[in-house]
């Protein structure tokens, strides 16, 4: 272990000072091995193209065997296949926060550390834990993506950050639990839409309860609810914030009796929609720690989310970062502290 990764993991251990705003609950570290395939592949992976549901380990060895058969190189892209701390709360709060949970003590654990770390989020509440640290992501046409995660492990703050998953609801009950308990808000993101269609009813439990702040949803994912703008309002009806994304469309939101619609901003042609939900959330809660109106919000969101589309996989390089910060400039944006 290099000097860098060993100083990183050491910190895992230790309480760091500084406090954390906004903290993300992620059970398990994800790595993301994100990579451009060719359609023969997606055909023989389980599950629809651009969702995300859950497979077995010896399956997902064998997802990635197959992708370094498929993997589609091409000359501006020597390293075709890209790996890098994942998880859609780990993208969501990698700019701003910090993030409690679990990750394995294996090579791909020790990377999640490194990049996380790297980042300057807050690693004082992860704990390393004996087993691997696997996701994979196959990336297809049109800058859209397909997941297949393999989840082998399972404070005063303001918001925990929180990712709807069938097979961690007892964990996501404790958290809310906890966070109600504290006083701490909770915004939820939905996931994806096949985690929505195929878990509608536990979904609408947590959203009945009173006790979701703030909900994100994608426009695949609230087309699962009903419409965008009725799953707006659906939304709103059970959340303080509701949150629906549309893409190059833009964003819409709800708070009370206040409905914001926001172009997207900048001009962005997507690569890979990796990640883009998870950064266009951190914009936004950036935007509601920082006393940003609604409307200012969803263009912070639409800022943070562009920038990682513009390259392959969920971390977004330092040019693209620099991108988000011309941009927030530009509209007159409250500038965050850049690292890396």
């Amino acid at each position: 272990m290099n000097n860098q990764v060993a100083a990183a993991a050491a910190g895992i251990q230790n309480s760091l000072s500084s406090a954390v705003t906004i903290l993300g609950l992620q059970p398990a570290a994800l790595v993301d091995h994100v990579a451009r395939v060719d359609w023969s592949l997606l055909d023989r992976v389980p599950g629809d193209r651009g969702g995300s549901i859950p497979v077995a380990y010896d399956e997902l060895e064998h997802i990635l065997n197959e992708v370094k058969i498929h993997v589609l190189s091409t000359p501006e892209d020597p390293s075709p296949v890209k790996t890098n701390a994942g998880g859609s709360v780990a993208n969501t709060i990698r700019v701003f926060s910090g993030v409690v949970g679990a990750c394995g003590d294996d090579e791909q654990g020790r990377l999640f550390v490194s990049n996380m770390s790297s980042r300057g989020v807050n690693l004082s509440r992860l704990r390393m834990k004996k087993g691997p640290t696997v996701c994979l992501i196959g990336r297809y046409a049109l800058g859209n993506r397909t997941m297949r995660p393999c989840l082998s492990c399972a404070v005063k703050i303001q918001w925990l950050v929180l990712r709807f998953a069938a097979f961690n609801l007892e964990v996501i009950r404790a958290a809310i639990r906890f966070a109600k308990q504290e006083k701490v808000l909770v915004p939820l993101d939905l996931a994806s839409f096949e985690m929505v269609r195929n878990f509608k009813a536990p979904l609408m439990e947590l959203l009945k309860s009173g006790d979701i702040d703030l909900c994100f949803a994608n426009e695949d994912e609230a087309m699962e609810l009903l419409s965008p703008e009725a799953a707006l309002n659906f939304l709103a009806k059970h959340c303080q914030w509701a949150v629906v994304t549309l893409g190059s469309k833009g964003s819409m939101a709800k708070h009370g009796n206040e409905v914001v619609r926001v172009p997207a901003i900048g001009e962005s042609k997507a690569v890979d929609a990796t990640g883009a939900g998870d950064l266009f959330a951190s914009g936004f809660l950036y935007g509601l720690v920082n006393g940003l109106f609604l409307k200012d919000c969803c263009r912070v969101g639409s800022c943070s989310g562009s920038c990682v589309i513009r390259s392959l996989g969920g971390e977004v390089t330092p040019e693209n970062w620099q991108w988000m910060y011309k941009q927030m400039q530009i509209n007159g944006l409250p500038l965050p502290n850049l690292k890396g």
